[in-house]
C-alpha cells in the first residue's frame, strides 16, 4: 500500500498546489467544491482498503493531503491548530474515515444492500448455533472468524465485524436509518 499512498499523495498535492495559485479568485464554496472534486475524492476512494495500514502511511495522507486541503478551504495559516479546523469543517481524520467507511459497509451488509459476497461475511452471533446463550452473543454483535496470520486479520471478513463490534450498542440498533446511522457514527468518531 505504500506505493498507492505515495501516488495518492503525489497527485493530490499537485492538485492542491494548482488550486492554491488561484484560490484567491474563487469563492469559498467553489474552493470547497474543487477540493472535494480533486482531493477528498482521492482520499475516500477505496479507503476501506487502508484498514490496518501502518500509522506512518496514514499520517502521510493526513498531513500531506487532508490537513493541507483543510487549510486551503478554511483559508488559514499553516501554524493554526488543524484539529479545530477539521472539526469546524466536519472532516474526520483519515484513520477515523477508514473506520467510518468500514462501519457503513457493514451496516449495508446487515441491511442487505451490499453485494451478496460481503453480506455472507457479516454473520450475527445470535444466528450462529451454540452462541445464543453465551455471553459473547451481545445483541447486534457479529461473528469474528479466527485467523492465524496478520494479513488475514486485515480482510473485510475479520476487520468489518471487529469494527462493528467496537461500536457502542446504540449504533448497532437495526432500526436506524442510513442517515441517522451515519450522523451518529460520525459524532461518535469525532468524540473519540
Amino acid at each position: 500500500m505504500s506505493a498507492h499512498i505515495s501516488a495518492v499523495c503525489r497527485t493530490g498535492f499537485f492538485q492542491l498546489s494548482q488550486l492554491r495559485t488561484i484560490h484567491r479568485l474563487l469563492t469559498p464554496d467553489l474552493t470547497c467544491a474543487l477540493v472535494q472534486a480533486f482531493v477528498r475524492c482521492r482520499l475516500d476512494y477505496c479507503n476501506s482498503l487502508l484498514a490496518g495500514v501502518a500509522d506512518v502511511h496514514l499520517r502521510r495522507l493526513q498531513s500531506l493531503l487532508q490537513n493541507a486541503a483543510a487549510l486551503l478551504v478554511s483559508d488559514t495559516r499553516h501554524h493554526d491548530h488543524i484539529t479545530l479546523i477539521l472539526a469546524t469543517l466536519h472532516r474526520l481524520p483519515v484513520r477515523e474515515r477508514v473506520t467510518f467507511k468500514t462501519a457503513v459497509l457493514v451496516w449495508k451488509c446487515l441491511h442487505d444492500v451490499a453485494p451478496r459476497y460481503l453480506v455472507n461475511l457479516c454473520v450475527p452471533t445470535a444466528a450462529t448455533a451454540g452462541r445464543r446463550q453465551s455471553r459473547s452473543a451481545v445483541p447486534g454483535a457479529l461473528m469474528v472468524p479466527r485467523t492465524r496470520t496478520l494479513t488475514s486479520q486485515l480482510s473485510f471478513a475479520v476487520y468489518g465485524p471487529r469494527t462493528w463490534n467496537r461500536l457502542p450498542p446504540v449504533l448497532r440498533l437495526p432500526e436506524l436509518s442510513p442517515s441517522s446511522f451515519k450522523r451518529q457514527l460520525k459524532t461518535h468518531l469525532f468524540q473519540h
